[in-house]
């Protein structure tokens, strides 16, 4: 029997082999900068280094950041002055005067405390004068509490958010105020620290809120070398990171969604300030835009695969998606996903990519061949989503492959998803055929992640699509003995006559599980499973009847509406 630790080790190394030698080399130096722990050691050397004074230029006031346009409260300006925040679904009363190390609080949320994007709902706040005082008061507060360069207040990636929000609110609620030399001395500093803390060794979204951070500081505080240095690593970082088909490499869609904004928000700030634009970024962006346009369901929100959450009508109106996919079937071949559409009743996205780029698993799921189902324009089979980033449990089950609509292989994940945050070996997919033969839409993709295993066995799955039924065909080929279970997901309030058929002994069954939609909002729904133990090849498949989807209790339809029927 291998250890815990010994198995922990192995994951560790199947893990690190994937990391770019660069990688390595950076998250040794972060870390180099963090000793001793209780003071940063870049932050102490910073800290030595007098910050520039003389006036800010500023951003430009034709310039309107995208989350100026939203100004969503959390929850609004007054709960905010009497100590009350909400992120992540989780309202919490931090007294006063105020706890901003937000005891027994996770800590994303205790990011989105000090990212200040809280700040943009003071800025619109009919009341300015009010708002000026009330903000100069956790302004004060804050700086009091968040000794600079330590804890989770200076996260490079939380320091970026709020430079941008601090900079973007600056004329609403800084400017002439009281705090208004405190504020840019602020802002120097977060200038200063990001220049040394900029995330190579993670990458991907990381990486791109940092040069966000680092070109809106430069431009408010008229740094040029700061703009033309950050300007010069994003046009290396859209190359990697957008890809051809207009995805972002991370394949998770709201992150798509936050990098696509975060591009948008570089694209209009540059223009404004009359700064030379940043090469590629342009066609990016219109290819992130096409992108979303063709994944979109028709509930008019993202589908969830890898860590994701709903994004919101608001901001995905604000980055003008493209328009919907209008082929029988559209591939997105280096993202990895494909789009099914039968008419327009049935819209249907699989995962038939790559988990993840090799060297940032962060936010990937074990979910290779996993698929949304939307029927009448609701969605019907359902991803499991993410409702937390804490480590635990729930973390380690919503990245698992029994929570997505796909094959688990003798209980193990196809894509070695461990630890908060980690991934060892992948399953990347590959797409085999969709075709269109006018009466149903065919689609077939494999992966090989469970080869690891004995008799190495080989997932292959078929999509077949018709107005009035979806049959999904599961091909398990290889060699030995090997338990196969398959797992369909179905929402909240949804019910459907599903069919299973395979070998004599397939035991099928139904039970309620929870799937997530964001940070802290489980919702109740329903697990179709069918299991079979014994010597491979075999072949499961399972028949949704669409005719008889109907909202539970909806109408008298639902009698005839059998949620479960077995068949072998």
């Amino acid at each position: 029997m291998i250890s815990e630790g010994c198995h922990r080790a192995a994951l560790l190394v199947r893990t690190t082999r994937n990391l770019r030698p660069s990688q390595v080399l950076h998250r040794v130096r972060l870390r180099a900068q963090r000793f001793p722990p209780s003071r940063p050691l870049a932050s102490s050397v910073i800290g030595l280094v007098p910050a520039r004074s003389g006036p800010v230029a500023g951003w430009p006031a034709a310039f309107t950041p995208l989350d100026l346009q939203l100004s969503e409260g959390f929850p609004s300006a007054e709960d905010n002055v009497a100590g009350r925040f909400a992120f992540l679904g989780d309202l919490r009363a931090l007294g006063l005067p105020l706890r901003w190390d937000a005891p027994g609080a996770s800590r994303l949320w205790r990011y989105h405390l000090h990212y200040m994007e809280w700040a943009w709902s003071f800025a619109s706040h009919p009341d300015r004068d009010w708002a000026r005082d009330a903000f100069a008061g956790l302004w004060r507060s804050w700086e009091r509490s968040a000794p600079f360069g330590r804890g989770d207040a200076w996260s490079p990636y939380v320091a970026s958010l709020r430079a941008w929000a601090l900079c973007g609110t600056y004329p609403s609620l800084v400017a002439g105020s009281e705090v208004r030399a405190d504020v840019e001395a602020g802002l120097r500093r977060h200038a200063r620290f990001l220049r040394w803390h900029v995330e190579h060794d993670v990458g991907g979204n990381h990486l791109v809120k940092n040069l966000k951070g680092l070109l809106g500081l430069g431009v408010f505080l008229g740094e040029d070398r700061l703009v033309r240095t950050a300007t010069l690593e994003l046009v290396r970082q859209i190359a990697v990171q957008v890809l051809p088909d207009g995805g972002h490499y991370e394949r998770s869609p709201s992150y798509h969604c936050q990098v696509l904004g975060d591009l948008m928000d570089i694209a209009g700030l540059l223009a404004a300030a009359g700064r030379p634009a940043v090469p590629g970024l342009a066609g990016a962006v219109n290819r992130m835009r096409a992108w979303l346009g063709v994944m979109l369901l028709p509930d008019g929100d993202v589908p969830l695969f890898n860590d994701a959450t709903l994004v919101g009508a608001a901001r995905l109106g604000l980055l003008e998606p493209g328009p919907a996919a209008a082929a029988p079937v559209t591939a997105l071949p280096a993202s990895g996903y494909v789009v099914v559409r039968v008419g327009d009743r049935v819209r249907l996205v699989a995962d038939v990519g790559d988990p993840c780029p090799p060297d940032l698993p962060a936010h990937a799921h074990a979910d290779t061949l996993s698929f949304e189902l939307a029927v009448d324009g609701e969605r019907l089979v359902v991803d499991g989503g993410t409702s937390t980033y804490e480590p635990g449990r729930q973390r380690a089950y919503e990245r698992s492959t029994a929570a997505h609509n796909t094959v688990t292989i003798d209980g193990v994940d196809s894509t070695e998803v461990w630890g908060t945050f980690r991934a060892a070996r992948l399953a990347p997919a590959t797409l085999e055929r969709g075709d269109d033969d006018g009466d149903a839409v065919t689609v077939v993709a494999s992966h090989d992640g469970y080869r690891r295993l004995p008799g190495r066995p080989v997932h292959r799955r078929t999509w077949t699509v018709r107005p009035d039924r979806v049959e999904i065909v599961d091909d398990i080929l290889g060699q030995g003995a090997h338990r196969i279970e398959s797992n369909l997901h179905l929402a909240d309030g949804r019910k459907a006559k599903v069919t299973w058929s395979g070998p004599p002994d397939l035991r099928v069954s139904e039970g309620p599980a929870r799937y997530a939609t964001g940070f802290g909002n489980l919702l109740d729904g329903r697990r179709f499973s069918a299991a079979w133990q014994g010597q491979l090849p075999v072949t499961l498949s399972a028949e949704l009847h669409l005719d008889g989807v109907v909202l539970q209790g909806s109408s008298s339809e639902t009698e005839d509406v059998s949620t479960l029927k077995g068949t072998t």
